[in-house]
């Protein structure tokens, strides 16, 4: 008579090894990821570590013209560009030379991450740069007495004074073209 133990044991083996050979066996029918995924997630991701870097700086205050590599003091644009260069990406000083680098987008395709320049003085040059953060919000720095901040987008002046976006966060490229 057969020990009922072993065959026990047996069975479990057995078991085991189909489960493990369909288990391995099953990532041969699912197809890999698309090679777009892999950027997507990425973009959120530093887009999000952006976010949470500026947001370190709420209410540091403005002044016009502060020099770069400063936090103790911004401008609009040296606010984005310490901000995005502590996350990887380097951005040109001025706010005009920033709104020439990366990819166009429309103010109806805004994501997280995305920059946002407005000409607030109406004079047909780019003045101002803002962070798009999603849900309608912008971080920025704007205006002696309120520092960096975080405003809302829509109705807003730089709404209203819209000149062009620029997304550049994306596929982990060197971002500071011209282009």
């Amino acid at each position: 008579m057969k020990n009922p133990t072993n065959k026990r044991i047996h069975k479990t083996a057995v078991a085991m090894m189909l489960s493990l050979s369909i288990t391995l066996s099953a990532g041969l029918f699912i197809p890999a990821p698309s090679a777009q995924a892999a950027p997507t997630t990425n973009s959120y991701s530093i887009a999000m570590a952006i976010m949470n870097t500026g947001e370190q700086f709420l209410g540091v205050p403005y002044k016009f013209s502060a020099e770069a590599e400063r936090t103790d003091q911004f401008d609009c644009s040296s606010f984005t560009q310490y901000v995005f260069k502590k996350n990887g990406i380097d951005l040109p000083r001025s706010s005009r030379d920033q709104a020439k680098v990366g990819t166009p987008v429309a103010k109806s395709d805004l994501q997280a991450g995305d920059l946002v320049f407005s000409d607030t003085n109406h004079d047909g040059k780019i003045n101002h740069v803002s962070i798009y953060m999603g849900d309608g919000r912008l971080l920025h720095t704007y205006r002696v007495g309120i520092g960096v901040t975080i405003s809302n987008f829509e109705g807003s002046t730089w709404d209203k004074t819209f000149v062009t976006a620029r997304r550049v966060i994306q596929d982990n490229t060197n971002l500071n073209s011209n282009n």
